[in-house]
């Protein structure tokens, strides 16, 4: 990978890693095994949300040659084909699914062998932001705290309703005052309930938590030798190994054997070296068929993509990937009707949440497992 920076942060020591292995299936029918929904184009750019996000962190990073992805061996080609300007090697394959944590730590390692004094930045890779700008300025603070302070830097958005799908932050002290401050991170709450989340909002000290990281590499990686000693000797390990392909062949083998374990529980929660720049930039991790709404909304009382002809219908979600094809609804209000491939999707907007369950179930029928 190579040390040279050409981007606006002017920090030659920025390398932002797209974390690209989720399976999506909160977008099912339309994100499929075979295609989750970070490969997906959801808006009129053009540009699926891989592309997009990879775009951005290009213009922060110096161009594509800086930027990392981790994914899993399914997803190789299509990172691959959507990312046609970023070196192979930059590409890391995880053998196994093992969470962020796994992930975050094998980034980490690599990148180190490189670029020891590297700040790191993480991001999903299914996440739409509108303002570009504003994201440009939060990133560039979020790198000079993490320069300044050794700590590990978390992005919080300032939410706008009391969301029961996100994580929240709560903020502490001021650590570095500012047009974007910095705070400490008093604790973490996953997923509250609404009357939780409407007093959390009524505080004004807490944030959503986006999912986007910056620390040096040595901070995150000491922090791992502290809180995850297992973990970090065994992907420590596997990196030490004297050889490229005998990197590659130990991967194979110790990777699936690695806790399974999100970046927060591993090492957020438990260090008190955390902390968050709340920021607006018109984010939204397109979480389920709802963040549709959010997307294409305009005046009238449906979104529809596609053919919809509609009796009595409203606050309906509407979409099918055959322009053909056409939707018709009769009395029916606040729904979600998916028509992709060879699956038809009907769901009331309340119960998004539990097509995870559906894909579960087809995945646990042979018969079935092709429609997941």
């Amino acid at each position: 990978m190579p040390t040279a920076c050409r981007g606006a942060v002017q920090m030659s020591s920025f390398v932002p890693v797209i974390l690209a292995g989720g399976s999506g299936e909160r977008f099912w029918p339309l994100s499929r095994r075979h295609r989750p929904k970070q490969f997906l184009t959801l808006d009129e750019s053009g540009r699926s949300l891989l592309q997009a996000t990879s775009d951005r962190l290009a213009r922060l990073g110096g161009g594509q040659d800086r930027v990392v992805v981790v994914t899993g061996n399914d997803y190789r080609s299509q990172v691959l084909e959507q990312l046609p300007e970023m070196p192979i090697e930059n590409l890391l394959v995880e053998p196994a699914a093992r969470d962020t944590a796994a992930a975050i730590l094998y980034a980490a390692l690599w990148i180190a062998q490189d670029d020891p004094q590297a700040v790191m930045g993480v991001f999903p890779a299914d996440h739409r932001v509108t303002d570009v700008e504003a994201f440009e300025r939060v990133i560039q603070r979020a790198i000079e705290v993490a320069q300044e302070s050794e700590r590990l830097v978390t992005v919080g958005i300032a939410p706008t309703f009391p969301s029961t799908g996100y994580g929240y932050i709560q903020q502490g002290e001021v650590l570095q005052p500012g047009e974007l401050p910095a705070f400490s991170v008093t604790r973490f709450t996953e997923k509250p309930d609404a009357v939780t989340a409407q007093a959390f909002l009524d505080t004004g000290r807490y944030t959503w938590n986006s999912g986007m990281f910056i620390w040096r590499v040595q901070s995150i990686l000491a922090a791992f030798e502290q809180h995850q000693p297992q973990l970090y000797k065994q992907l420590h390990q596997v990196m030490s190994a004297g050889t490229a392909s005998a990197r590659r062949v130990q991967l194979q083998t110790t990777f699936p054997q690695l806790e399974k374990i999100s970046i927060d529980y591993a090492i957020l929660e438990k260090s008190d070296r955390v902390a968050v720049i709340p920021a607006e930039f018109g984010w939204d991790d397109l979480g389920d068929w709802n963040a549709l709404e959010r997307l294409l909304k305009g005046e009238g009382d449906n979104v529809a993509v596609g053919r919809h002809v509609g009796l009595d219908t409203g606050g309906a979600i509407l979409y099918t990937t055959n322009g053909d094809d056409l939707i018709a609804t009769i009395g029916l209000d606040d729904v979600v009707v998916v028509r992709a491939e060879d699956v038809t999707l009907v769901v009331r907007k309340d119960r998004t949440q539990d097509i995870k369950k559906v894909v579960q179930q087809l995945k646990a029928h042979p018969e079935l497992e092709r429609f997941a």
